[in-house]
């Protein structure tokens, strides 16, 4: 049992999400102190998290993992595997929370709660799969799904009384009826919405980085690479990848995420997509290959094109392109997802 004058203190999984929200609400309602943790990566942004421990007004400690190269290990060979995109949801929570549990030894947390609602996603909230994550993760005992915590085994938080059992809920299921119930209750009416907003579980994400990790090394990925991912049109033809962007906003991306021996290509006063060529020494076919995805995309009627291209801009090079409709059919086929 708890020592009676000791401040109890939480430490929440926190997305920024309703059923986070209301897991923080839930125990907060019981006099105990939360703090929230946040963790980002290149798939998986930051700013509905910050946004809503804004309007919570609760602290939020915010982990990055885009450089962290367990996690990496994680998405490319996750040991119980992938949903429908390459998500490996399961491993991913495991690896999230055992983070989590490293702060929370840290700074003397007395437990860890989740947003988690028993069966609400069918990979990682079934019963069995809710249990091998406390297990796997090392917080048996240590972890308490609120919302769904009278359906889930009592835990060693409810035991030691470090909170009322009659304050937690038994919410289980893909109908969300209750939680929005329990929104308008707490007044809270602006929560983004349930689907989710992890882009591993999008097709296109999916082919990239498999891509990626087929040509690249684990140690050789950086943040650069993996935000590359979410930009552009992107092709391998051999081994080298050509980024193609779509409008003004990805053009201006390539420009800031080009490495300094990279290339860059454009038509100079034309309206033209920039061309990013991933490689530091490319061959002179390359070269005609990213001027032609250049030329192409510009959509310029002219069939002789001058290119500007350079990997220092001070010091452009140009290179004229007639454009071969079927060797763009061909080159075309490279596209990646």
């Amino acid at each position: 049992m708890v020592a009676k004058n000791k401040k109890i203190r939480a430490l929440a999984m926190f997305s920024g999400g309703l059923d986070s929200i209301l897991a923080i609400k839930l125990i907060q309602e019981q006099e105990i102190e939360v703090t929230a943790i946040n963790f980002t990566t290149p798939f998986f942004p930051n700013d509905k998290a910050i946004e809503s421990a804004s309007k919570l007004g609760i602290k939020l400690i915010v982990v990055d993992l885009s450089s962290n190269k367990n996690y990496l290990n994680i998405l490319k060979k996750p040991k119980h595997g992938y949903g429908a995109g390459l998500n490996p949801c399961i491993d991913c929570k495991i690896f999230m929370l055992k983070e989590a549990a490293k702060v929370m030894k840290k700074e003397k947390f007395d437990f860890i709660i989740t947003g988690e609602v028993l069966d609400e996603r069918p990979m990682s909230q079934t019963y069995n799969n809710l249990k091998i994550i406390e297990a796997e993760s090392g917080l048996k005992g240590k972890l308490l799904r609120p919302l769904s915590a009278k359906v889930l085994p009592e835990t060693d938080i409810v035991k030691k009384f470090l909170v009322n059992p009659n304050q937690l809920l038994a919410i289980h299921g893909r109908q969300r009826k209750e939680q929005f119930g329990l929104a308008l209750r707490y007044n809270i009416t602006e929560y983004p919405s349930p689907a989710g907003g992890c882009l591993l579980c999008e097709k296109t994400i999916k082919a990239k980085l498999l891509d990626l990790f087929e040509y690249r090394k684990i140690s050789e990925i950086d943040f650069n690479e993996l935000t590359l991912l979410k930009i552009g049109r992107h092709f391998r033809v051999g081994k080298t990848k050509f980024i193609v962007g779509r409008n003004k906003e990805e053009n201006e991306k390539l420009f800031l995420l080009k490495k300094s021996k990279e290339y860059l290509f454009h038509i100079i006063g034309a309206s033209s997509p920039v061309v990013l060529l991933k490689n530091e020494k490319p061959k002179k076919g390359e070269i005609e290959i990213a001027a032609k995805f250049t030329a192409y995309y510009s959509k310029s009627p002219e069939k002789n094109i001058l290119i500007d291209y350079w990997k220092d801009e001070k010091n452009k090079e140009k290179i004229s392109i007639k454009l071969n409709d079927s060797e763009m059919e061909n080159l075309l086929k490279n596209k990646i997802g």
